[in-house]
């Protein structure tokens, strides 16, 4: 029987192009100026960091700035960039830039699942902090009080492992076998089943990802019923 519920957001909860548009736009025209104000508190670990990381130990903040972008641009899942664009997002969710965007039948189905008695879960590339503000700051309602954690690549491991899934189920203390996992990705639904817990796909129209058997793919959430898996 299904307990819990762990959902992935990019393409499942959301819309990719609002997370890559509005997140990733955000994060890339606010670095330069937030690594300069910040070069000397919040930002000086994510500075030193990613200087280590690109072998640049002599630069500067614009040249800081633009390493982090090269690699919000090719998607390198690199911890300081996602700590910069954590605390630089949560300035955007916090002055009414940014809203966690939702596909329609997402925030029914959560919400009558948590009334069911589900406990709810994300797993997400993007950081925790990221994470919770976006359902903190939903358009058209919180939702972050039918969730009851987070988890990300630093927290739990790549998404396409299938030691990253049995970590989040002993961290939550769910047998495998009671975690349905939603994912629109087929890499990942594979690493889940792997790890002995249910999946389904998410096939959304317009979302980048195609299908792959053996799996179940929906379309909506309307079509999933946590009890009946």
């Amino acid at each position: 029987m299904i307990t819990t519920v762990v959902l992935d957001i990019e393409g499942t909860t959301s819309p990719t192009s609002s997370v890559r548009e509005d997140l990733y736009g955000y994060t890339r025209e606010r670095l330069p100026a937030w690594l300069a104000e910040n070069r000397t508190d919040a930002a000086a670990p994510i500075i030193a960091a990613t200087r280590e990381q690109a072998g640049r130990p002599d630069a500067d903040t614009d040249e800081v700035a633009d390493i982090l972008r090269g690699w919000l641009d090719t998607d390198v899942k690199a911890e300081s960039l996602k700590a910069a664009q954590g605390l630089i997002c949560a300035e955007g969710f916090r002055n009414g830039a940014l809203h966690g965007e939702f596909f329609a039948d997402v925030p029914p189905a959560l919400r009558a699942w948590h009334a069911n008695g589900l406990a709810l879960y994300v797993y997400s590339s993007g950081s925790i902090r990221n994470q919770q503000d976006w359902f903190a700051f939903a358009r058209g309602g919180a939702l972050s009080a039918l969730i009851s954690g987070h988890f990300d690549l630093s927290t739990a491991g790549g998404k396409r492992e299938p030691s990253s899934y049995e970590k989040i189920a002993g961290a939550i203390g769910v047998p495998g076998d009671r975690i349905l996992f939603l994912s629109d990705h087929p890499d990942e639904v594979d690493a889940a089943v792997a790890a002995g817990w249910h999946a389904i796909g998410l096939a959304r129209p317009g979302e980048p990802n195609p299908p792959r058997p053996p799996h179940r793919w929906v379309d909506t959430f309307a079509d999933i019923d946590p009890g009946a898996e």
